[in-house]
């Protein structure tokens, strides 16, 4: 885990500061939603591969590399 500390910012940068933070936020937000929705595509496509017995030598590992995906977007 990343240990937070709390920085003193003089009031003259504070928008700015803040207006970074927001971003990054947004930034962090939207890479979490396209980690969840990629995730979700490859535990979909797995499965679906995973229908032919030959197939199952690639489609369950690509199921679960989607599941893991998938969880850790959730979870941060």
């Amino acid at each position: 885990m990343t240990e937070r500390t709390q920085h003193h910012v003089p009031w003259f940068i504070w928008p700015f500061w803040a207006i970074l933070r927001f971003v990054g936020f947004i930034i962090e937000m939207v890479g979490r939603l396209v980690g969840a929705i990629l995730g979700f595509v490859l535990i979909a496509v797995g499965v679906i591969v995973s229908l032919t017995v030959a197939g199952a030598i690639v489609g369950i590992p690509l199921a679960a590399f989607g599941l893991l995906l998938f969880f850790r977007s959730l979870t941060g």
